[in-house]
This record gives structure tokens, sequence and C-alpha cells, in this order.
């Protein structure tokens, strides 16, 4: 089966499958949609929030709305995954999805390995999804819907505590770079040239701006300035505060830079999203 691309109306359910030597996101790295990713062969990167880890064949990986991820190629880029974004509204009608999806909800990601993926069924249910994405027969996209619910509640009947914890970060480097990553998740309101991380961690700018994109896909200012623009939006969607307040508090210099940042990272000017939210 080749390459799929779906996405409805309202954009809150979109399938995409690809085989391919290299990855292209072609969507935001923060969105209001659960995502999962489902790699069907190879082997790849994937950052997650603060985090590295190494993705092996048959590891589904579900990552709750707004938590920033990149994919990022691995040693072999020839892979083949399925990725279904899906918003919460679709789980269930009547909230049931709750108590069956609870390890998911607690969560920022979860992560189910290889290891349980024959008992678990989840590669035929993964075409199934495709066929039906494919055929486009009539109810075809509340059919796939109903089975990506059906492979969430699996993943999360499957899922152990600590199987996260043995994803390890592929290597030192990419453990320094979490640790600088934490940092500015929680600090994105400062000053955070590069110079002054370098300094504050100890490492020459040059390796911080190298390595910072090798380990997380994301060049350095494009990683600060997601993250903040990740708080605006929830500021934007949950407040009644001015724009011009709004990008001093998540640490923008200026409202004019603020608002071109925004429509680069988001598509839309920060008023066009607050009216449309």
């Amino acid at each position: 089966m080749g390459d799929l691309y779906f996405e409805n109306h309202t954009g809150n359910f979109l399938v995409s499958h690809r085989k391919a030597l290299s990855h292209h996101m072609p969507f935001s790295h923060f969105h209001s949609t659960y995502e999962i990713y489902y790699l069907m062969s190879g082997q790849r990167n994937i950052f997650i929030q603060d985090r590295t880890l190494a993705i092996n064949e048959g590891d589904v990986v579900i990552i709750a709305p707004n938590i920033l991820h990149r994919t990022i190629n691995a040693v072999q880029p020839q892979h083949e995954r399925l990725i279904i974004n899906m918003h919460e509204q679709y789980f269930s009608p009547d909230g049931s999805h709750k108590e069956a999806l609870r390890p998911l909800l607690e969560r920022d990601y979860l992560i189910v390995s290889d290891s349980v993926r024959n008992q678990l069924s989840i590669e035929p249910m993964a075409r199934a999804i495709l066929q039906e994405m494919k055929e486009q027969a009539s109810g075809f996209e509340l059919f796939a819907q109903t089975l990506a619910v059906q492979l969430l509640i699996i993943c999360c009947r499957h899922f152990k505590h600590n199987a996260m914890e043995l994803l390890a970060s592929p290597s030192p480097m990419h453990e320094r770079i979490s640790e600088i990553v934490r940092y500015i998740n929680e600090h994105y309101t400062e000053d955070l040239s590069l110079q002054l991380l370098a300094d504050r961690f100890y490492i020459s700018p040059y390796y911080l701006s190298r390595y910072f994109k090798k380990a997380t896909g994301f060049t350095y200012v494009e990683y600060v300035n997601s993250v903040r623009i990740k708080e605006a939006k929830k500021l934007l969607e949950h407040s009644s505060m001015k724009v011009h307040l709004i990008a001093r508090k998540v640490g923008f210099g200026s409202v004019t830079h603020f608002g071109r940042v925004f429509k680069e990272v988001t598509g839309n000017a920060p008023l066009y999203y607050r009216r449309n939210y």
C-alpha cells in the first residue's frame, strides 16, 4: 500500500501513511489532537517534550494534545509508519472512554513496545484503518475512527507503567540536551539567548546549536519559539488577556516579533486564532 494522506473538513481527524527514506512531518509539532504514531518497520528517534527516545519496529507512541514532538532521522532512514491524529471528541459520545483510556489521559505520552505486538493485533488493525481510508466506502471515516479507538484501548490495556522507564536516551549527548530542554521548558518567559544557555551549561554555543538540532530535530531558536507559542495559544484560548501582554508574558521582546513567529508556527495571526478558536 503506497503513501496516503487524509484530513477531514474540521482538521480533527487525520490519517497519514508513508513508506519513506526520510521524514517530513506535514503538520504542526503540537496540535489539539491525540497522535498515534505506529512504526510499522525500521527504526526512528522521536523527541517528545524533553526526551529523545529510540523507537523500534512495532512500537506505538501515543502523544497527548499540545505536547511538542518531532521525529528525527535514525541511522537507517528507510521506514514505514502510520500516523493518526484524532480529537478526544471522537473517543466516545458519553465520556465512557475516560476510564478505558485512563493510562493515556493521565500522561503526556504513552509507549507500547514491540514485545507485546503479537498478542495485540495492532498490525491487522492498522492495515484495516488504511484499507478503509483507501477504499472510502460509505461511513469509512467513522469506521476508521472506531478502529483507532479500539487500538487506543488495546494499547492502554497492555501499557506497563515501568515500560517508559526502560526506554533510555540514545546517548549521553541526548541526556545532556534533555537537561537543557527541561530548563527551556521551565524558563521560557526569560531571556534565553543561545550564548546565555551555553554559558549556563558550560558548553560552546557551536556545540549547543549543532547537537540541539541533532538530538531534538528543532533548531535552538525554533524550539524556544515553539514553547513560547504553545503557551501563548493557551492564553489566547482561555483568557481575555491583550495580545501585547501575552507576547511579553511568554518571553517575546516585541508584539511585532511575536505576531510574526505566531503566524509562522500556527499559520494564523494571534487575533485571528482567538476569534476562530
